[in-house]
């Protein structure tokens, strides 16, 4: 796919998503929103990535949500047969949250509303000093009715989460730090360099280790479907195992298997 609104680049095993619409603070139409499912997927397929950093162009926004330029009574406004915008968005938010490596949101400017949501389901959020925080939900008349609430719940509280949501206030990257939102806060001039260095530390741990982190850590917020997550990571190791083999040997062969040996 050709991207328009998005920045997509590989590098030494990190691959780097970038909203690139800074005279729109970043903001994301169903363009946006259909080539950022393209990149992620790719991401989330390409075994050469062990890390993908998620970004917005410019050192004023991360992401400022849904475009409110383009949305009407009917919802947001795109071209031909793409997503609607809620629906497409809530598909990244679930590509960010199983893709089976981690994700650093990168947060160079505002993070609100849908932008905010998405930097609360990344891995890990490193900021910029200047960057600010905070849900724009009822201020717009919209919400988040899913991952935005719970993964918040999760990170900062109930009572502190209602107060993101409810009030639509805006936060400093220092709040943000103190209140659990975020992992660290850097000068803007150093936060390439930060993002850079906890690439590489993630790069140095074992890729399986931290793939059945993440799907543990979905295996208790997401019911069934977090299990499975965690359940069928650990069906693609014992594939490889010595009694998966015999199995599937047996089977091809027409007899019944010995699996004795492999009882220990």
């Amino acid at each position: 796919m050709e991207y328009r609104d998005i920045l997509y680049e590989k590098k030494d095993q990190v691959a780097r998503v970038t909203i690139n619409r800074p005279e729109r603070y970043n903001a994301a139409q169903p363009q946006t929103v259909h080539e950022l499912i393209d990149a992620f997927t790719r991401c989330a397929m390409d075994g050469d990535v062990g890390v993908v950093v998620f970004t917005g162009a410019g050192e004023k926004a991360f992401c400022t949500g849904g475009d409110q330029s383009v949305r009407s009574k009917d919802g947001y406004e795109g071209e031909g047969l793409q997503w609607p915008l809620e629906v497409g968005w809530q598909h990244i938010t679930q590509l960010i949250r199983t893709m089976a490596k981690p994700v650093i949101a990168r947060v160079n400017g505002y993070a609100i509303g849908g932008g905010h949501v998405w930097q609360v389901v990344c891995d890990l959020s490193i900021a910029a000093e200047h960057a600010q925080f905070g849900q724009a939900g009822p201020r717009v008349g919209s919400f988040d009715p899913g991952y935005g609430t719970g993964d918040l719940i999760r990170a900062v509280g109930i009572k502190r989460a209602k107060e993101i949501w409810y009030l639509c206030r805006r936060y400093t990257a220092q709040q943000a730090l103190d209140m659990g939102l975020v992992n660290c806060v850097v000068p803007m001039e150093k936060l390439d360099e930060e993002v850079d260095n906890w690439c590489r530390e993630l790069l140095e741990k074992s890729p399986t280790s931290l793939k059945m982190l993440k799907y543990a850590f979905l295996a208790e917020t997401d019911g069934t479907t977090g299990i499975t997550h965690l359940g069928v990571g650990g069906l693609s190791m014992y594939y490889g195992t010595d009694e998966a083999v015999e199995g599937t040997k047996a089977f091809g062969e027409k007899r019944k298997p010995d699996f004795s040996p492999l009882r220990k």
